[in-house]
């Protein structure tokens, strides 16, 4: 990676944008790569203008290199005001903004923030909005597996005081 690209790389991440959960949002998309361990989410909310349905604010979760953070700060950014299919028309090198050319290693970071983009606005997804998606379960914890009877009742075991 070039010397300049690291630096542009790094005034994007000096003050990302957009980053962080959305309440209320309309849609969200998530893609991760198995390859490298790297996941991103990102929510969409939209606003009416001008008789058209227009992307009001996008932001993002990653768990991904430096270079995904950065192009996914920049396209929330670069998405706001379009339609979904303006936005799905960009191509994963517009997608990387003012970063520039990123080279071959680095390609996966852009495309996977185009798959989030993607896994948010494409048609097929619209029945997987926010709004239609139950809250998770949180996982038992090991307080729980203690504190909470076990179906079927509880079997007691009284131990012989050594007598």
């Amino acid at each position: 990676m070039t010397e300049d690209l690291q630096q542009r790389i790094q005034a994007a991440l000096a003050n990302p944008q957009n980053m962080g959960e959305m309440a209320g949002a309309d849609s969200i998309g998530t893609v991760g790569n198995a390859d490298c361990g790297e996941m991103l989410r990102m929510w969409v909310k939209f606003k009416d203008q001008n008789g058209k349905r227009v992307i009001d604010r996008a932001t993002f979760q990653s768990f991904g290199c430096e270079t995904a953070i950065a192009v996914a700060s920049l396209a929330t950014e670069m998405i706001r005001g379009k339609t979904a299919e303006e936005a799905l028309a960009l191509r994963t090198e517009e997608l990387a903004g003012e970063l520039g050319p990123l080279p071959p290693m680095k390609i996966h970071c852009a495309q996977l923030v185009e798959g989030a983009l993607r896994s948010a606005l494409e048609p097929q997804n619209a029945e997987a909005q926010i709004k239609k998606t139950p809250a998770p379960t949180p996982a038992p914890t090991l307080l729980d597996s203690f504190s909470k009877p076990k179906q079927g009742g509880v079997k007691l075991t009284f131990l012989d005081g050594g007598k």
